[in-house]
């Protein structure tokens, strides 16, 4: 009998199946959840142009860019670390895996650093929030919405690094192979859906306003 079926479970087939229904289920409640604040942010940027643009030129377009690279690249890792594990190559997927994780911690990292530089500036509505002028309000809902949108994304990037360390830790103890690496996939899922999310982000948020 095979040790990673569960009992209600008839064959491997069928338990992989199931599993990746559910995380695409899960994937979709996501888009729906960030699609909802995107839209909320097109609107507002399209009801207040100028304070949003604003805003937009407030915020860090060369960390913001650093970020997005490091998010790319991990995701390209994440694959290589899935393919690694179907070769039976489980020290290489390990690696792969971990490396992806800690390009997670470095983009949580540089936002990090952007925040405390915002809060500096005077741009954390509610908290500290120094700017004047007539696009002052405005520029104050930009604010609300991409700490909204961009914490919630980090908060999903904190998540995404704690699921790939346990992965790797199991990677490790060789809990998977050619045979069975179906965890290993529903954390590439989820941490492609993480990229996804930020591919939408950094244009409307940081490029929009730097173009403008």
């Amino acid at each position: 009998m095979n040790a990673h079926l569960a009992e209600h479970f008839d064959d491997p087939p069928q338990q992989k199946e199931a599993a990746m229904l559910g995380m695409w289920a899960f994937i979709a409640t996501e888009v729906l959840f960030f699609g909802v604040l995107l839209a909320a942010y097109i609107v507002c940027r399209w009801r207040f142009p100028a304070g949003f643009a604003d805003g937009s030129r407030h915020t860090d377009l060369l960390l913001g860019s650093i970020e997005t690279a490091v998010l790319l690249a991990s995701g390209c890792i994440m694959a290589v670390g899935l393919r690694e594990i179907q070769l039976a190559k489980q020290r290489s997927a390990c690696l792969a895996i971990v490396i992806t994780a800690a390009l997670g911690v470095a983009f949580l990292v540089l936002h990090g650093m952007e925040y405390v530089d915002e809060y500096h500036e005077g741009l954390i509505p509610t908290v500290r929030y120094l700017q004047n002028g007539t696009d002052a309000d405005s520029m104050e809902v930009f604010f609300c919405l991409y700490y909204v949108i961009t914490g919630l994304h980090s908060l999903h990037v904190l998540i995404g690094v704690v699921l790939l360390l346990v992965i790797a830790e199991r990677t490790r103890r060789g809990h998977f192979s050619p045979h069975y690496y179906t965890p290993l996939e529903i954390a590439g899922l989820y941490w492609s859906l993480v990229d996804i999310v930020w591919i939408f982000v950094y244009p409307g948020i940081y490029l929009a306003g730097h173009s403008a």
